[in-house]
C-alpha cells in the first residue's frame, strides 16, 4: 500500500488550504491517480486497521439497491448513521434512516420516476445487471460503465455520491477484468481506504461471476483532501511501516453477484497496525 501512503504524504505536504462544506477545513490537491494490482494481494490498508466487515456489508447494501440504513444497522455497520438522523432526513421530507437516491438507488434504479407518495417506482435502469449482461455478451465493449451521479437528484440527498463513476475493461486475451473509478471528492484518511477496498472487492466479485480473473483497480481522484482535524492522525500513519497484504477469499460456489452474502467473503493473513481514530466531518 505504498501508493496510498505516497498519496497521503502528497496531500499533507502539498495540499492547498481550502474551505469546505463541513466548515472543518481541508488541505486539498486536485487530479491524482493510483493503481493496484489485485493479483499481488488485496489492497486493504495495513498501516491502520480497516473494519473489513463494514466494507463488505456496505457493498452488499449498495448491490441490493437499498437506501435505508436499517439493513446496515442490523449488521452492526454505523458508517452512514450521521446522515440518517431524524434531523438530516427531515431536510428532505423523509423518515429517519431513509437516505433517498444514494448509491444503491443510482446503481440499481437510475432515473426512476417518483410517485405522488414520494417513493420511487421500479422503472429506472438497473445499471449493475446491465453491466453484467454486457460483460458476458460484449467483453470488448468500451461502455462497461456505471454512474452514481444524477444531476437531477444530487441536491436531494445529504451526501451526494462521492465515488461517481466506474468503468470496467475486459482483457479477453488473458481473461482479466480491470476497473477504474473516478471519485469527485475523497476524504483520504477516513474514506479512501474504504473506497479502495470496496471497489477492489467489487472487481473480484464481478470477475468471479464472469469467469474472469481480477486485474488492476485504478483509482482516479478529483478533489483529494485531508481534513484539518486529521493532520496528526495522518502523520502517525505515515510513521508506520506497511505489512504484507492479505488475500481475499470468495466462496467459489457463488456464481450470481446478487447471491453474495457476508459469509461468502473473507480475508486471509490480515495483520494490520492498530486503528487510528478520527472524527467524521458531516
Amino acid at each position: 500500500m505504498r501508493q496510498y501512503l505516497d498519496l497521503l504524504l502528497d496531500v499533507l505536504e502539498h495540499g492547498v488550504e481550502r474551505r469546505d462544506r463541513t466548515g472543518v477545513g481541508t488541505r486539498s490537491v486536485f487530479g491524482r491517480q493510483v493503481r493496484y494490482d489485485l493479483s499481488a494481494g488485496f489492497p486493504l490498508l495495513t498501516t491502520k486497521k480497516v473494519h473489513f466487515p463494514s466494507v463488505v456489508n456496505e457493498l452488499l447494501w449498495f448491490l441490493r439497491g437499498d437506501t435505508h440504513v436499517g439493513w446496515l444497522q442490523a449488521r452492526g455497520v454505523r458508517i452512514w448513521n450521521e446522515w440518517a438522523t431524524p434531523e438530516q432526513c427531515a431536510r428532505f421530507g423523509r423518515p429517519p434512516g431513509e437516505l433517498g437516491p444514494v448509491y444503491g438507488h443510482q446503481w440499481r434504479n437510475f432515473g426512476a420516476t417518483r410517485g405522488p407518495d414520494g417513493r420511487y417506482r421500479a422503472d429506472g435502469v438497473d445499471q449493475i445487471r446491465r453491466l453484467l449482461e454486457e460483460i458476458r455478451a460484449n467483453p470488448w465493449s468500451r461502455r462497461l460503465i456505471v454512474t452514481g451521479w444524477n444531476p437531477r437528484e444530487a441536491d436531494q440527498v445529504a451526501l451526494p455520491p462521492c465515488h461517481t463513476l466506474f468503468q470496467f475493461q475486459v482483457d479477453a486475451d488473458h481473461g482479466v477484468l480491470n476497473c477504474q473509478l473516478y471519485q469527485r471528492s475523497a476524504d483520504i484518511f477516513l474514506g479512501v481506504p474504504f473506497n479502495i477496498a470496496s471497489y477492489s472487492l467489487l472487481t473480484c466479485m464481478i470477475a468471479q461471476v464472469s469467469d474472469l480473473r481480477p486485474g488492476e483497480f485504478v483509482h482516479t481522484f478529483g478533489d483529494l483532501h485531508l481534513y484539518a482535524n486529521h493532520l496528526d492522525q495522518a502523520r502517525e500513519q505515515l510513521s508506520r511501516t506497511p505489512r504484507s497484504l492479505p488475500r481475499l477469499r470468495l466462496d467459489p460456489a457463488v456464481r450470481d453477484l446478487f447471491a453474495f452474502e457476508a459469509e461468502h467473503v473473507g480475508l486471509e493473513g490480515y495483520d494490520p497496525a492498530p486503528h487510528i481514530p478520527a472524527p467524521v466531518a458531516i
